[in-house]
């Protein structure tokens, strides 16, 4: 008797061991809903009570040319911005650039460029069309790729400059990077969808390229990084971070997740080093449902898996709260059920916002406190660090617009008007709506005229 009561009690004790370990190993749903800060619903329509952030410009886009994907920045010289808006062509989930529009302010056309008649407006991917000077004058370019093309537009003529021949599906996006080692970005990637990457330079020669980079799929964007300092662009191509030269430096393995469910999706430097272990880079893991704070040799420092988190914006969000933090958004969840979180750099949660649909979003400081506010698209909301909505983007014509308010809309930051200050930029497949900053510090470096390459990670 005594015999079966002592194995009752060991088992007992061994099952309540197991039970307490894998407590342990597996975070709960409700302890990664602590947050530490604010855990807010916004959902529906916005409170009326909420200030209204009326546009300082509308820029009608051109009805035949223009697009929802939009690059900003002064094309013709003359010292203000002009946007370019583009249609593309998506056949099988393989796309391409088919017209290109630039547009001034007042909505006037300087050129147009492409067939109208071969693609649609709405996007749900990246559009290979960006704004650069890449031959180094002073002026700027907008380079785009289009079927089994990399074509070089004149920015103030459309004129086109020259054609070179790429592969006829490596129009999925388009990445200017330094692989030479010269002062600026003259090396371009482009890429299929998901398997191979190609580098070329400023004169249109092959450089090297690359299939399923370290065993795995590619990333929607290649991200250039000068990793070691030397001068050069390593790339993070997906899991894998290649050498300037194509080859593999080192592959990123996940201790949580088959990272193999799926492929990257954001890679974002949230510190920069002047040694490879001392850079911190953000990335999130698409099907995999995971994100992960790695150093520059590929080491893992945190992972938090269970969620599909996708876009990340580095900044300061939250005052008083030491380091940089993270704002992420989850991914494939119902509408009206989609979190935004704040995490900081160990990787604890901070605040989430829940709203209707948090899928493109941006921080910029637009009340000059020092700290980012987070922006969502989808309803047009301005957060502040409590997760509270302080304002919303005001599109006028578009809530009666029956057509366009069932398409996503488009988020940018960038100086619009000349002062330095990031300016706030939506974008929908009819109109493009600017707000002027009329708050927010100018930066010690003031940004560059326009918006930055688009990128939305699609």
């Amino acid at each position: 008797m005594r015999t079966v009561q002592s194995k009752n009690v060991i088992l007992h004790w061994f099952l309540f061991f197991i039970f307490v370990l894998a407590a342990s190993l597996i975070p709960t749903y409700a302890e990664e809903q602590r947050f530490q800060y604010f855990d807010v619903n916004d959902t529906g329509e916005p409170d009326n009570k909420v200030p209204l952030i009326e546009p300082f410009k509308i820029v009608p886009l051109d009805p035949e040319y223009g697009g929802h994907w939009v690059v900003a920045g002064d094309v013709d010289g003359d010292g203000t911005v002009e946007i370019v808006s583009s249609e593309n062509v998506n056949e099988k989930d393989v796309h391409y650039t088919s017209t290109a529009v630039a547009q001034n302010l007042d909505g006037s056309v300087l050129w147009t460029w492409g067939n109208p008649d071969a693609g649609r407006k709405n996007w749900h991917h990246d559009v290979a069309c960006q704004i650069h000077d890449w031959d180094g004058d002073g002026k700027k370019e907008v380079i785009l790729c289009t079927e089994g093309a990399l074509v070089e537009l004149d920015g103030a003529t459309g004129r086109e400059l020259r054609r070179i021949p790429i592969e006829k599906d490596a129009t999925d996006c388009l990445v200017f990077c330094n692989l030479s080692g010269s002062s600026r970005p003259t090396d371009v990637l482009v890429k299929d969808r998901y398997h191979q990457i190609w580098a070329y330079n400023r004169q249109g020669e092959l450089l090297w390229t690359v299939k399923d980079p370290g065993g795995y799929r590619t990333a929607h964007q290649p991200r250039p990084i000068d990793i070691d300092g030397d001068g050069r662009d390593e790339i993070m191509a997906g899991y894998a971070l290649l050498n300037p030269d194509g080859s593999v430096r080192w592959v990123f393995q996940s201790e949580k997740v088959d990272q193999a469910r799926g492929h990257l999706d954001c890679a974002r430097v949230v510190r920069h080093g002047d040694s490879p272990e001392a850079f911190r880079i953000v990335i999130t893991l698409c099907g995999a449902n995971c994100i992960a704070l790695i150093d520059g040799n590929g080491n893992v420092l945190w992972e938090r898996a269970g969620h599909h988190f996708e876009s990340v914006d580095v900044g300061r969000i939250i005052p008083n709260h030491a380091g940089l933090q993270l704002c992420v958004d989850i991914d494939h969840r119902p509408y009206g059920k989609s979190p935004l979180w704040v995490l900081d750099e160990e990787g604890r949660p901070l605040g989430q916002i829940v709203t209707d649909y948090s899928r493109h979003h941006c921080l910029l400081d637009w009340t000059g406190d020092g700290v980012e506010e987070m922006m969502v698209a989808h309803k047009r909301g301005l957060y502040n660090h409590q997760g509270r909505r302080i304002g919303t983007f005001h599109t006028p014509g578009l809530e009666t617009d029956s057509k366009q308010t069932q398409y996503e809309k488009s988020l940018l930051v960038g100086d619009m008007t000349g002062d330095g200050i990031r300016d706030v930029i939506i974008v929908t497949g009819s109109a493009v709506y600017i707000y002027k900053n009329t708050r927010g510090r100018k930066p010690q470096t003031p940004a560059p005229l326009g918006s930055e390459f688009n990128m939305t990670l699609y």
